[in-house]
């Protein structure tokens, strides 16, 4: 009955700096936006974000994994280990954000993966799983 995600919407503390996290490190566009909500929209061409921005930022509680409902991470794939070393070396220079764990076996392998927390705190998994020959 459902096709896939049709898009993700994300809260967020500071709407600027998370638009810039993704369009500037990771390369999406910016897709337009409501200015009175405030929110803009990001997509990579397959997946598309809307970035809400939280009413007040310095109330706002953040998400603890361990002990709220709701999103606990977004993972989104990679094409290569490669591209996985190269992104985990543009986070160690991006104002704002959290490396959780640098790349490492999920599990026993093949598949790897890291963990960051984006500027305003979601939690976002990179992987990459080769293909099986």
């Amino acid at each position: 009955m459902t096709q896939g995600i049709n898009h993700l919407g994300l809260t967020v503390a500071k709407l600027d700096q998370s638009v810039r996290f993704f369009t500037e490190t990771l390369g999406w566009q910016l897709k337009g936006g409501v200015p009175s909500y405030p929110a803009k929209f990001v997509s990579d061409g397959k997946l598309f974000i809307t970035l809400w921005q939280a009413k007040d930022p310095e109330k706002a509680v953040p998400f603890n994994r361990k002990t709220n409902i709701g999103l606990h991470h977004l993972a989104l794939t990679v094409d290569s280990f490669e591209t996985l070393d190269l992104l985990h070396q543009r986070f160690l220079h991006t104002p704002g954000v959290v490396i959780e764990f640098a790349p490492e076996l999920n599990g026993k392998g093949p598949t790897k993966h890291m963990m960051i927390r984006e500027p305003s705190g979601n939690r976002i998994e990179f992987a990459h799983n080769p293909p099986k020959n």
